[in-house]
């Protein structure tokens, strides 16, 4: 974990976020007082994009589901896992 002052983090923001990319969590101090934490997004999850799904549901491909059963035949079991939280 690395301390910085927000006045550096200013000066360096395009640093901080590519430390934060890599793994690194950066707590943001101001006037000595921790004010935030920058550290990497989690990666999207399947229950995310359910949700988009079922809010977008007037203007998905009805023949969807379809096209992606014809996928998942053709190329075996490559494609069968599925995301544990959707």
């Amino acid at each position: 974990m690395k301390m910085m002052t927000a006045a550096e983090v200013a000066r360096s923001f395009a640093e901080v976020l590519r430390e934060a990319e890599r793994g690194e969590t950066i707590v943001v101090t101001r006037g000595g007082k921790r004010v935030a934490v920058i550290t990497s997004a989690p990666a999207a999850q399947g229950r995310a994009v359910k949700a988009f799904l079922a809010r977008s549901a007037s203007r998905v491909d009805t023949g969807f589901e379809a096209d992606v059963a014809a996928v998942r035949e053709a190329d075996g079991d490559g494609m069968r896992s599925t995301w544990p939280d959707a």
